[in-house]
């Protein structure tokens, strides 16, 4: 039987629960990753912390990230990411056409929406980086774990490449956006380091406790991983 009669032969799953289940979780992805995009503009005070807002959400996109390695593969959940980082990046964009569109004076908020988000291209930039990044790193460590360590406890991969990706996406972005690097030491949105250490911890904290407790939604996709044809995963 020659390799394209064998492929043939494989029972091929059905494609619904596929279909449904990828969109939902690509949908969920992309719009977790947008929202933090716009609520990281704003740095808040948690519990006495420095903290941007969108640590709240993005943490979610990693589990997220790893459903659809689960359900479509590696090649697509790296598409995935690429992506999205092209939607925020066109959202900062157009976000500054907006702001430099005249506003009408009727509507009298033209300055507070300017204030509020007109976006900090330092934060846009780094933050983008990260995702870029940490989410690419963790697509090669869950297909790593996947393939060369176990293919059962679907939880341990999703915490194992979560271990890896948030905290490199934690300092790429807190140092990125604020620290006091080369030919942006005098950049009015840096910060002391002690504020921009602060906004790392805080950052690795909750994106750890955001990763954790969202662990359990890996077993929301029931449907064997399409991973190069690879059939593991299916617990």
């Amino acid at each position: 039987m020659t390799i394209t009669e064998a492929e043939s032969a494989r029972p091929v799953p059905t494609l619904l629960p596929l279909t449904k289940v990828s969109v939902v979780v690509v949908a969920a992805y992309a719009g977790a990753q947008v929202i933090a995009q716009v609520t990281s503009l704003k740095i808040g005070v948690v519990a006495g912390r420095s903290v941007g807002m969108g640590t709240f959400v993005y943490p979610i996109t990693f589990t997220l990230r790893d459903l659809v390695h689960k359900a479509l593969g590696r090649r697509l959940a790296r598409t995935l990411i690429v992506t999205s980082a092209g939607i925020n990046l066109f959202l900062a964009a157009y976000l500054v056409f907006t702001d430099e569109v005249r506003s009408d004076p009727a509507w009298g908020l033209g300055e507070e929406w300017h204030q509020i988000l007109g976006p900090v291209w330092r934060i846009v930039i780094a933050s983008i980086i990260a995702m870029v990044v940490s989410e690419l790193i963790d697509t090669e460590v869950y297909h790593w774990f996947v393939n060369r360590v176990t293919d059962r406890h679907q939880w341990a991969r999703v915490l194992v490449s979560n271990a890896v990706s948030v905290p490199i996406d934690s300092v790429i972005f807190a140092v990125g956006a604020f620290g006091a690097l080369p030919l942006l030491a005098d950049n009015p949105g840096t910060l002391p380091w002690a504020t921009v250490w602060s906004i790392f911890w805080v950052n690795l904290w909750v994106k750890g406790l955001v990763s954790v407790v969202s662990t359990p939604f890996i077993y929301a996709v029931r449907v064997p991983e399409a991973d190069g044809g690879s059939r593991r995963g299916l617990q």
